[in-house]
């Protein structure tokens, strides 16, 4: 009887899996590709081992910060220049946290994730009552307005002179080999990064397919109708707005303990590491490169971004100098930046819809949806009995 319990059970799971995932191209090569990334760690060599882990950490992290930003932008309209004021938010809360009141990290991420949350839907209130340009040049003056304030007011504990210390999430000491101690913060890191980009999406793209997510794209298409209709648009643009900024600073927060710049042990943090305009850069032409609007397609974008930046330039510009032809250290982000305006120019030209979703059309042409139901029911069709698995 335990038997039968057990291939019973092991049957309706690959029925589910057959119908949710392995019939639809889309979600297939999604569920490939997370497997792909969860075996990383074991396909790449020793040495070059934990400068990749921390890319690919940070590429997870930011990940979270464009999809957050999707949500808001592209599935509401609500054009946003500033998300790096959440994403700070999560950072400098928790180290501030950590720093004045002692409290474990454990603690300070929460708390900083809900003050991130807490702080957008007070900001919401004034600004989303702006549109277009105005709401668009609001939001990108608030985060250089926090970094002026901080580096004024407290310029020694907080500011450009102030520096604070960090704890890891994963201490060396927690591992018991030396081979472990190296690498294995880096590995946790990864991993753990990689379960809350997982997570995060998931939940973002369930919001966005919801009933409120329907909403909010009406709002998009034709907010005055939506009014119209008797819907709360304020609400909802509050809503919208509050979870962006809660999983924007759910990013910065992590960002904080695994990828800010490490010294040995710790991880030290200053207020211009944690609210440059780079942070606000980032979503949105990762957003752009994968698909705005589709949730899914701003993770592919990070990727393509943080490969180009950390791996590809450098490589390009080493080779340069190969030639004799070098490049200062101080115009590589400028060329960079450039390089990444013109792609994105290129690809509103090219594919106005995104690299992702133009996969995503091309893998749905491919679909041929099996009768699942059908069997489970044991529906007839032409005449004779559709057999279960």
């Amino acid at each position: 009887m335990p038997f039968n319990a057990v291939i019973k059970y092991f049957r309706k799971a690959y029925t589910s899996f057959a119908s949710h995932i392995y019939d639809i191209p889309p979600r297939m090569l999604a569920f490939l590709i997370l497997i792909n990334l969860a075996l990383i760690p074991y396909l790449i060599p020793l040495g070059p081992l934990t400068r990749n882990l921390r890319i690919l950490t940070e590429a997870n992290l930011l990940a979270i910060l464009a999809v957050s930003w999707d949500l808001l932008v592209g599935r509401t309209g609500q054009i946003s220049l500033g998300h790096a004021l959440f994403f700070g938010i999560g950072a400098y809360g928790t180290a501030i946290l950590y720093k004045y009141l002692s409290w474990p990290i454990w603690v300070t991420i929460p708390v900083s994730v809900v003050a991130g949350a807490a702080i957008a839907l007070i900001i919401g209130v004034p600004c989303l009552r702006l549109k277009g340009p105005y709401l668009a040049l609001l939001t990108m003056a608030l985060p250089i307005a926090v970094v002026g304030f901080i580096i004024y007011f407290f310029p020694y504990e907080l500011g450009q002179t102030g520096y604070i210390r960090l704890p890891r999430i994963f201490e060396p000491s927690f591992f018991p080999t030396r081979e472990l101690k190296m690498y294995g913060p880096y590995i946790a890191n990864y991993y753990l990064s990689l379960a809350l980009m997982t997570i995060s999406s998931v939940i973002i793209y369930k919001v966005a397919t919801s009933k409120t997510g329907i909403v909010f794209i009406s709002i998009l298409d034709d907010e005055l109708g939506t009014k119209a209709c008797g819907i709360n648009v304020t609400k909802y643009k509050l809503l919208s707005l509050t979870i962006s900024g809660l999983f924007g600073s759910l990013a910065g927060a992590f960002y904080a303990h695994m990828v800010a710049s490490a010294a040995h042990t710790r991880l030290f943090l200053d207020v211009e590491a944690s609210l440059p305009m780079i942070f606000s850069f980032i979503p949105i032409v990762a957003t752009i490169l994968g698909g705005i609007g589709t949730i899914y397609g701003p993770i592919l974008g990070v990727y393509i971004y943080i490969l180009l930046e950390d791996l590809v330039f450098p490589q390009i510009f080493n080779y340069l100098t190969n030639f004799g032809i070098k490049v200062d250290p101080g115009m590589q982000i400028p060329i960079t930046l450039a390089v990444f305006i013109s792609i994105v120019v290129l690809l509103i030209v090219k594919w106005p819809r995104g690299i992702a979703r133009a996969i995503v059309e091309k893998l749905e042409d491919l679909e041929e949806p099996r009768e699942v139901e059908e069997i489970l029911k044991g529906k007839t069709k032409g005449g004779e009995k559709v057999r279960g698995f």
